[in-house]
């Protein structure tokens, strides 16, 4: 069992930055990908971005070119670095672990909210 822990998450204007979190309570290395998503209000939850075992890494259209995903195999813990933040990039933000196409473990989130 993986716990993972997210922090980072504030309110912030329009053209802010802010830099995610997930801490794991395990290896991170184990999984294929780690994986962030966010949910708006009332929207369904759209993945964000990835990065996989290897260090590659994919965006969502709409955050490409201002987000950012990083890991560190040694503190387990993976980051999300948001640029120019916009009111639309409001939601909640949480990591998942990706093993074999399964997301296994989630955090609880952490509240992104930009003000226009």
């Amino acid at each position: 069992q993986v716990q993972l822990v997210e922090s980072g998450g504030d309110l912030v204007q329009a053209g802010g930055s802010l830099r995610l979190s997930c801490v794991a309570s395990g290896s991170i290395f184990r999984f294929d990908s780690m994986n962030w998503y966010r949910q708006g209000p009332g929207l369904q939850r759209e993945l964000v971005a990835v990065i996989t075992s290897g260090g590659r890494t994919h965006y969502a259209d709409p955050v490409k070119g201002r987000f950012a995903i990083s890991r560190d195999n040694a503190q387990n813990t993976v980051y999300l670095q948001m640029n120019s933040l916009k009111p639309e990039d409001t939601a909640v933000y949480s990591c998942a672990a990706n093993e074999n196409g399964q997301l296994l473990y989630w955090g609880r989130g952490t509240q992104v909210t930009v003000s226009s």
